[in-house]
């Protein structure tokens, strides 16, 4: 069923877990991660970033994101990630989006609190939330080590105080695409973000991140954790995987294994976000809300 990503968010901050924000580019990753929601019977976000569009346009991957989740048998929220122009976030409202994000974190933070208001005016009209973010989150390099970019806890307050969003993403060490090494996250920093901003704080790059250290951020306030890079591997996988069985396999086959290894990557990120235990619990397909 089609939610809001505060609704979920929310419940999570109650609860304290997080929820899985998955980046689909395709139908198999859009039917893996749901068939991965359902079998947990756990909410999830499946979200695009506006960067991804000219390989899985809005036009095409909207309509099946929404389709998803309003037959899921679970809440699933859609979310527009990292938008960089006013026009994408209103045609991804305009077509049902429940949650938008402006990043407008490479500005000034004066100006990116003046875009986020402009973006909140604009959602609020659809009974959209908004996500923003401010820091400097790596890209693919795997750097987390630079001081002066990590979100600073101070302006992340004003930022939350004067804008009013729904959620905040947060530069703690953290970076998009594949870590070169172990990210160095910086907890204390997370913790003093948490103490001063009453709203739910989201984590990108998670893929590469252990399960312990996703556990204490986790506990240290993130409620939304973006999967991008884990889901583009699963796909890659399973397709040399089919290849490399028979180089004569059908499309279907290739489609089927990598809507599997989709799945099997969602469960195990849905089931750190959200439970306590052991993971091979996840081979159960044990609910993580009971």
């Amino acid at each position: 069923m089609l939610c809001s990503m505060k609704e979920l968010l929310d419940a999570a901050e109650r609860q304290d877990r997080a929820v899985g924000a998955f980046s689909v580019y395709s139908m198999e990753t859009v039917k893996g991660a749901v068939a991965a929601a359902e079998q947990m019977g756990t909410p999830i976000i499946l979200q695009i970033a506006e960067s991804r569009f000219p390989y899985a346009p809005l036009e095409l991957m909207a309509p099946m994101m929404l389709g998803a989740a309003r037959t899921a048998q679970v809440p699933v929220a859609v979310h527009l990630d990292h938008g960089v122009h006013m026009e994408t976030i209103k045609q991804a409202l305009d077509y049902g989006f429940t949650s938008v994000m402006l990043d407008a974190s490479a500005y000034p933070l004066e100006d990116n609190i003046r875009m986020t208001k402009e973006v909140l005016k604009l959602a609020r009209a659809y009974h959209a939330a908004v996500e923003a973010e401010i820091g400097c989150v790596g890209g693919n390099e795997g750097l987390g080590d630079m001081a002066d970019r990590y979100t600073k806890p101070e302006e992340a307050e004003r930022f939350a105080r004067e804008t009013g969003v729904d959620a905040l993403a947060v530069a703690i060490g953290n970076a998009h695409g594949n870590y070169r090494r172990p990210p160095s996250l910086q907890f204390s920093i997370l913790k003093e973000i948490h103490d001063r901003v009453p709203i739910p704080l989201v984590l990108h790059g998670g893929s590469g991140i252990s399960f312990g250290d996703f556990r204490k951020t986790i506990a240290g306030g993130i409620r939304k954790v973006n999967i991008a890079t884990a889901g583009l591997e699963a796909l890659a996988s399973a397709a040399k995987e089919v290849l490399s069985d028979d180089g004569n396999a059908s499309y279907f086959t290739m489609s089927q294994r990598m809507c599997e290894k989709v799945c099997a990557c969602a469960k195990t990120h849905i089931y750190v976000f959200n439970c306590q235990g052991s993971l091979a619990q996840i081979e159960e397909g044990t609910s993580c809300l009971g």
